[in-house]
């Protein structure tokens, strides 16, 4: 029965419900309905009370106590939008074994050489265990604080004794706090401990680094309302098969969201990749019919990609389709394009599209190369060495602009690319490149089979 005067709602998303159930049917969470008392709280008047600072003009507020200072590792900085904010809270969200524990002992160890004090607090490892890690990675500083803490009253306490200008915890799901029933990791317990590390560090402008465990879809783990109390959220990506690691920014306060840093995992640790366009580019002697060449944007920086087609035929009922890097809803479109504007059969063969260096690409303007790789394996005809191909495609078999075209043909050309296809009305063209215009898909094909 209903207890008369109690309300059931779900920690995930506040959804209220008449009664408990496991799951919620509002955000399809499991064991996250939890009683809450009384359905009707009576509304109480609130008396006025004396403000802690009395509020100023906008152009009278101080800024320089809250300009970003550089963490020492570039291509963070890049997408935190210059470096550490004082007060910032930050979640770094990734797969088991990407990287993030070596990422953020690079982060401490430079913070210690340049800046000042920093402190890593691990909830998941021994002191000892994370000692031969940071020197076998060489991060090893006499700055460099380490606790191994999961109550929250003793970190606040190491906090207190150390002093130090950044923190590192690791992770908030191993964290508690002794004044919150539940286990370590549920959602009372995570959004408890993240409350007040975000006090903590509003507080004393404290920039924290809280690393985050991820569900099987990729997604960050715990409460949604996670996501909404910290000020940036940043998720590591890469392969495991590959030492390439992509950092993207999901939220960001202080700056652009959709920023990208690329780093490579190595045998002393992790090293930032300034210029990592040439690792998404297959490097062969001769040229190879069902490949060709784009530019993509990752926030503001142009990175070239390709992509790679094979259409074989299949002695199979139904014809296999696979995708990987790519948006795989995306290329089925393109591929219905394709064999109805474009009058290329590919109904009935197999078709595997991919991208090359485990690069993920979900941005429209790639479906102009997505046409041209499908075109050149269909007909065994390798397109120029030197092509690029920029533009979405729409279901008419048009081109459509995409944004920043002027930005990725300059990548292209300094990266020795010499033509390009692009959409009508492109805007202004960087020098070292010819560029050829195309309406639609058809002059786009014939366009790249003279293209030498």
């Amino acid at each position: 029965m209903v207890k008369k005067g109690s309300t059931y709602r779900c920690g995930e998303c506040g959804y209220a419900a008449p009664k408990w159930v496991g799951r919620c049917p509002e955000c399809q969470a499991w064991g996250t309905i939890e009683e809450r008392g009384d359905a009707r709280p009576a509304i109480a008047r609130v008396a006025a009370g004396a403000p802690s600072a009395p509020a100023r003009p906008i152009g009278e507020v101080d800024v320089e106590t809250a300009r970003a200072k550089p963490t020492g590792v570039s291509e963070l900085d890049r997408v935190l939008g210059g470096g550490f904010v004082p007060g910032a809270v930050i979640l770094l969200a990734g797969e088991p074994g990407v990287g993030k524990s070596t990422l953020l002992l690079e982060v401490a160890y430079q913070w210690a050489a340049s800046a000042g004090r920093s402190l890593y607090v691990t909830g998941e490892e021994s002191a000892g265990q994370v000692r031969l890690r940071a020197e076998r990675t060489g991060n090893v500083h006499d700055e460099m604080f380490l606790a191994a803490e999961s109550d929250l009253s003793s970190i606040l306490g190491h906090v207190d004794a150390v002093k130090p200008g950044v923190m590192i915890v690791d992770s908030v799901q191993t964290m508690a706090s002794p004044q919150v029933e539940g286990s370590p990791g549920g959602v009372t317990q995570v959004r408890a401990v993240t409350s007040g590390l975000v006090a903590l560090a509003k507080e004393r402008g404290l920039p924290i680094v809280l690393v985050g465990h991820v569900t099987k879809d990729g997604s960050v783990a715990g409460p949604r309302v996670l996501e909404h109390l910290v000020d940036v959220v940043l998720q590591f990506e890469g392969d495991k098969h590959s030492t390439l690691r992509m950092l993207r920014g999901i939220k960001n306060r202080f700056g652009a969201a959709d920023e990208i840093g690329c780093f490579e995992l190595v045998e002393e640790g992790i090293v930032g990749v300034p210029d990592p366009s040439g690792l998404f580019l297959s490097h062969t002697a001769e040229p190879v019919s069902g490949t060709a060449v784009t530019v993509t944007m990752e926030g503001k920086r142009p990175l070239l990609g390709e992509v790679q087609a094979l259409v074989s035929a299949t002695q199979a009922p139904q014809p296999r389709r696979a995708v990987s890097g790519l948006d795989s809803a995306r290329v089925a479109m393109v591929l219905a394009v394709v064999e109805k504007r474009a009058r290329i059969k590919v109904g009935d063969k197999d078709v595997y599209v991919a991208t090359v260096g485990g690069m993920k690409i979900t941005e429209p303007g790639i479906d102009l190369a997505v046409v041209l790789a499908l075109m050149s394996s269909a007909t065994d005809t390798p397109l120029s060495p030197k092509l690029v191909a920029v533009g979405e495609v729409g279901l008419s078999g048009e081109v459509r602009r995409v944004p920043n075209v002027g930005r990725r043909l300059a990548e292209a050309a300094r990266l020795g690319f010499t033509y390009a296809l692009v959409p009508p009305d492109a805007g202004k063209i960087p020098p070292g490149i010819r560029v050829l215009e195309v309406p639609d898909v058809g002059s786009a094909l014939n366009a790249a089979m003279h293209a030498r």
